[in-house]
């Protein structure tokens, strides 16, 4: 989509007809705003969304040095990006410009009418994504500022986190932009205090973890005191298809995920094997759009919520959370999916985060910047990631241990890289050691048959070995195979543990009530696909078990 037509989906003009069946479907009646009066402010949760009956409003960034003009909203128009569906805190605010008559609609009501009125529903949900998109892509938008080093591990983990979590932030290298030294002085900080997290004005954290960076900027969503139907544990493809799909049929639907939506698939680059997008499509569009459409329907998504254990009470199942907390479910689907496995070369661990990367985004690719990187493994997470990856490095180096890339990688990916004249390719060939200090500076690599070794100068390595599944936190009840992967299936009636006189369904663990979806699931094909196929299919087997209780 070119600039000029996102122009004209993010800011449409609703015909007096759209806004007679708005504000009927809702009940809003004209409210009036004085010149200079707040609509809603930067940082406001749960705010009202807007539409200009007379007057205009004007859409303010306060979060750089100077205050932003980004938009005038006019008759007919209306305020709000995707922070009305998600929840999460206003990037910006909203201020009467001049007296202007709005209707006003609270998040609730806007909900109702996205789900009730098809033609107006496709012109809002459109418009917010839009406008969110002008945002991230925007180098006048500032958002939250993290002021730290490209050679911090805690630099890399707090933008990281920001970054998956979609959250609008601009990053100040300490190594070399210049501004540095204003900004410190400003938020009266040294060096030695970064990464430092602020936001306009205001500095709000000092090196803060994953979770006191969720709760300043208000992205963490405390669960309701309720007992849900389907409470969902992993937000990749697999559990946010079952939130979409769960939340939608009419299930009180919860979604719990440690760190980020989108999982592994979220941080690719590039899928263009997923049906319907012949195009491709990034991880994170493909995570960001079910999101939107979880909560559309009203699923209630919690992040970062660690679960530390399950506990077993009658027919319910007691999800006991990290932070003391325990929510109570009918029915619980694990998709916690898996995490790529650790290098295990000498010298790896302690350069995580400043030169070891288990994600190729552009969070990774900006460290890396014209460099040389090298990326292992020989799958498909490899190959987008080197694919990726080759238009930001200046040569990008593929190590695998066996002698045949088209082994374990799709052929449309091999082909892709055979065609890009910055991609070589190094069989049988794995690294040996890891050397810098303070951040990596080069690899030493041997190839097994000949037994060659090599130093190789490089700022980063891009690691895709294989994958090891999270279900550390399960209790016995739940049988693993050896690998660690849940099981599931009919085979699982001769489980000592399944309780139920029935077969258990085709998702089904060795607990009643309690499935599996995607890469955590035993037997499962490693694939988005197939993971959204999975986690759909779970909440028809949920509505089955709910009908027996």
């Amino acid at each position: 989509m070119n600039a000029n037509n996102l122009l004209s989906v993010a800011f449409p003009t609703l015909d007096e007809a759209q806004i007679r069946q708005l504000a009927g479907c809702t009940h809003a009646e004209p409210k009036l705003f004085r010149d200079g009066q707040t609509l809603f402010a930067v940082g406001e949760r749960n705010m009202n969304f807007f539409v200009v009956k007379s007057g205009e409003v004007e859409i303010v960034d306060y979060t750089g040095d100077e205050r932003k003009t980004i938009v005038v909203h006019r008759p007919g128009e209306f305020t709000g990006d995707i922070s009305h569906l998600t929840g999460l805190p206003a990037v910006v605010s909203g201020i009467a410009r001049g007296d202007c008559e709005v209707y006003e609609i609270t998040g609730d009501a806007l909900r109702q009418v996205l789900n009730r009125c098809p033609a107006i529903s496709d012109i809002v949900l459109q418009a917010f994504i839009a406008r969110r998109q002008l945002l991230r892509e925007s180098p006048n938008f500032t958002g939250l500022r993290v002021i730290g080093s490209r050679y911090s591990p805690d630099t890399f983990r707090v933008r990281d986190f920001l970054s998956k979590n979609r959250i609008l932030f601009t990053w100040v290298d300490v190594e070399n932009d210049p501004n540095v030294d204003r900004l410190l002085r400003q938020f009266g900080v040294t060096e030695s205090d970064t990464p430092v997290v602020a936001c306009g004005s205001m500095l709000l954290l000092r090196n803060p973890s994953n979770r006191q960076l969720a709760d300043a900027i208000g992205i963490r969503q405390p669960l309701e005191d309720l007992v849900y139907d389907l409470v969902v544990v992993g937000a990749g493809p697999a559990g946010l298809a079952a939130a979409v799909y769960g939340a939608s049929e009419g299930l009180r639907t919860a979604i719990l995920e440690q760190t980020a939506p989108g999982g592994q698939a979220g941080s690719s680059m590039r899928i263009e094997n997923y049906l319907g997008f012949p195009t491709g499509l990034t991880g994170s569009e493909l995570a960001g759009r079910a999101i939107l459409q979880a909560n559309k329907f009203g699923a209630h998504l919690s992040v970062p919520t660690l679960v530390n254990r399950l506990a077993f009470e009658n027919a319910y199942t007691l999800v006991r959370l990290d932070g003391g907390e325990t929510v109570t479910a009918k029915c619980l689907l694990i998709a916690t999916g898996a995490d790529y496995r650790r290098l295990g070369v000498p010298g790896a661990d302690g350069f995580e985060g400043t030169g070891v990367y288990y994600a190729a985004t552009l969070a990774e690719a900006h460290l890396c910047q014209g460099s040389q990187v090298v990326v292992v493994g020989g799958g498909n997470s490899a190959g987008q990631a080197a694919v990726f990856l080759s238009g930001h490095a200046h040569r990008v180096l593929i190590l695998i241990r066996g002698d045949d890339l088209y082994k374990n990688m799709s052929s449309y990916l091999v082909r892709r890289i055979e065609q890009t004249p910055n991609i070589e390719l190094l069989c049988n060939t794995t690294i040996r050691q890891m050397n810098g200090n303070g951040h990596l500076a080069s690899v030493d690599i041997v190839q097994s048959q000949t037994g060659e070794e090599r130093t190789v100068e490089t700022p980063g390595v891009f690691s895709f070995i294989g994958a090891d599944p999270r279900t550390s936190w399960l209790p016995p009840e739940i049988e693993r195979d050896g690998k660690g992967f849940v099981r599931t299936g009919a085979d699982l009636a001769r489980s000592p543990y399944w309780t139920s006189g029935r077969q258990p369904l085709l998702l089904e663990t060795s607990r009643p009530g309690v499935f599996a979806a995607g890469d955590v699931r035993s037997g499962s094909v490693k694939r988005v696909a197939s993971a959204v196929g999975e986690g759909a299919m779970a909440v028809q087997f949920v509505h089955e078990h709910l009908r027996h209780m």
